[in-house]
């Protein structure tokens, strides 16, 4: 054996352990991907029911989705920078320890304030473990195959949105709402002790530091793709936010038909995620431009499907799913332009999402407040996807100018 083939060896011994396979460290991970999409999108589910007991109109209690999404846009690049120099496997277990307790404080909060500001705190792991975890599967496999690494990661959010979700949504018609935030605590310790048994025993790098990280601040491409990714995605959350009020609201539907519109969202993300990630892997740009532009064309569709009723409507709402393949997209461009910053912009990737999580919901809630039924918030997410698809022609086009395309 050459002494390079044996460095070749140790280094790729280094990045892929010689225990748990690919799979098992995905999968892990993929955990608690489905922990944070239960309780992401549970707590909009269940918002008509917080709403209720807690004594605001729904309007308000749209405050708490804002807030978990500003905790996702705050704690996702100080967390990433202040664990720079923590071995990934170890700020796994640590985010996930984190994300149990604050979510055990959610179930437990008696009133809608403290509720609000646990919301905040649970918000806070949710963007760096999702961008460590994303770095961390796309470091076993080979590089021509990281969207779809990337995308099995983030099947277990699109499984908690088709399965997760619907189950906390009529469980909480049984024993009460608190009990998805108790659910979600237990499924984030499980996270940790699966991280800290499958995922690779990797060092920290030693010339890893927080101010390599912030040098993603100063890469024009990170924030422009960034920024997409805050503006277009924006448009599914408008949408998301309210389909349990268009259900019950306009369409005087029960917890059952919610339930029901709720697995076509979940089933339809499941698909669009493995199916953009498998074309971004062949070409990553006509990837977005297809799901920010058919994203956009479905949701000015939606407000007409539903005044067809709950079965158009729930097709619709499949439909508009194709908006989730746009997370795999954005976050494997980020790691093809981020540099030596890369634990930084992944989790600003996730900021930009969560503020999509908090600006859509209240532009659309704007327009509810001034008297428009719920659906209008198809119009709100149809301006926003196209706003997506216009930034990233932008993106693109300074890529080209900066020698980076």
């Amino acid at each position: 054996m050459t002494d390079n083939s044996a460095s070749a060896q140790s280094t790729l011994a280094a990045v892929i352990p010689a225990g748990p396979s690919a799979g098992a460290v995905i999968a892990a991970l993929s955990i608690g991907a489905f922990a944070i999409g239960t309780t992401e999108f549970a707590a909009m589910a269940l918002l008509p029911n917080f709403a209720a007991e807690l004594g605001v109109d729904e309007a308000r209690a749209a405050d708490a989705i804002s807030a978990y999404a500003l905790g996702v846009v705050i704690g996702a690049p100080l967390l990433a920078v202040a664990g720079a120099r923590l071995a990934k496997r170890k700020l796994l277990i640590w985010l996930m320890l984190a994300f149990a307790v604050f979510n055990t404080l959610s179930a437990l909060a008696p009133t809608f304030g403290l509720f609000v500001g646990s919301r905040f705190l649970s918000g806070l792991p949710h963007g760096a473990y999702f961008g460590v975890a994303a770095l961390t599967a796309a470091s076993v496999v080979p590089r021509q195959k990281r969207a779809t690494a990337v995308a099995r990661v983030f099947l277990g959010l699109t499984i908690a949105t088709t399965i997760g979700v619907p189950a906390a949504t009529l469980l909480s018609s049984a024993i009460g709402w608190r009990s998805g935030f108790v659910i979600v605590g237990f499924l984030a310790l499980a996270t940790a002790a699966a991280v800290a048994w499958k995922a690779p025993r990797t060092p920290a790098s030693p010339d890893a530091n927080p101010l390599t990280e912030l040098g993603a601040l100063r890469n024009r491409q990170v924030l422009l793709t960034v920024l997409t990714g805050a503006v277009g995605f924006g448009g599914f959350f408008a949408v998301y936010t309210y389909i349990a009020s268009m259900v019950k609201t306009t369409l005087g539907g029960s917890e059952a038909d919610v339930a029901l519109v709720l697995v076509a969202a979940g089933v339809g993300m499941t698909i669009f995620n493995l199916l953009m990630a498998h074309f971004a892997d062949k070409n990553l740009n006509r990837t977005a431009f297809a799901a920010f532009g058919l994203g956009a064309l479905v949701l000015l569709a939606l407000p007409t499907a539903v005044s067809a009723g709950l079965y158009p409507m729930a097709i619709a709402v499949f439909c508009m799913a194709v908006l989730g393949g746009v997370s795999t997209v954005m976050q494997t461009r980020l790691m093809n332009v981020a540099g030596e910053a890369q634990q930084l912009a992944a989790s600003l990737h996730h900021a930009a999402f969560n503020a999509a999580n908090a600006f859509g919901p209240f532009l659309a809630a704007r327009f509810v407040a001034a008297g428009h039924d719920f659906p209008v918030a198809g119009y709100v997410g149809a301006a926003l996807s196209a706003a997506g698809f216009v930034l990233y022609a932008v993106t693109l086009r300074d890529a080209r100018r900066s020698g980076y395309e």
